[in-house]
């Protein structure tokens, strides 16, 4: 059945994102993906071990995805220019693509992610923005620590529609970007910190 279903890893894994994007990444088992192709679980075992890996192929592949738009994003810019542009190509990529997302902040197992370069190049982004404050560490990881639970924080309250205030989010979220580059231009930095170093193969 798997053959006249057209079954590849690629096409399950693309399913599963899309099915992740409707009803959450938690929600996407294989019995609702082997429903989406209407054949049974086991046809879909012929291609993926486990659900987990499924999940972890949907989070290399939104990786990916957003990579590419924060990429495209920055491009040419650096300081708080940058900055805004890295901060609303995340945000843009995340509300489009909620469930997506959800999986890029699974805690993957390295062992099953050696061979892509998706995690390792989110890094080498983030870090590309951040080069304009010449921050060493550990300062670097703590500012691009900051970054990211601002950005995911506003962001799930966003689409979780926990902002009942008048104020437009919109500009809220504008403020708290330029906010973050005031912050970054006058880091609080330590007393002896280290030389910038290249970015890790793990999430600040």
């Amino acid at each position: 059945m798997s053959a006249r279903a057209g079954l590849t890893v690629d096409r399950i894994t693309r399913a599963a994102a899309a099915l992740a994007d409707e009803v959450g990444i938690e929600k996407v088992t294989i019995s609702a993906l082997a429903r989406t192709f209407g054949v049974k679980d086991a046809s879909l075992y012929s291609h993926v071990r486990s659900l987990q890996e499924v999940r972890t192929r949907v989070a290399i592949l939104a990786s990916g995805e957003m990579n590419d738009s924060l990429a495209t994003a920055i491009a040419g810019r650096s300081g708080g220019e940058a900055l805004a542009a890295f901060a609303d190509a995340y945000r843009d990529y995340a509300l489009k693509h909620p469930g997506r997302y959800a999986a890029t902040q699974l805690r993957l197992d390295p062992a099953k992610i050696e061979d892509t370069t998706a995690v390792a190049r989110s890094i080498e982004l983030t870090y590309a923005v951040m080069r304009h404050y010449g921050l060493g560490e550990p300062d670097l990881t703590d500012a691009a620590r900051l970054l990211r639970s601002t950005f995911h924080g506003y962001i799930s309250i966003e689409a979780a529609g926990g902002f009942s205030h008048p104020r437009l989010v919109e500009d809220s979220w504008q403020k708290a970007i330029s906010a973050l580059h005031m912050l970054l231009e006058h880091w609080p930095q330590s007393a002896k910190p280290e030389n910038p170093q290249e970015p890790e193969t793990r999430k600040p």
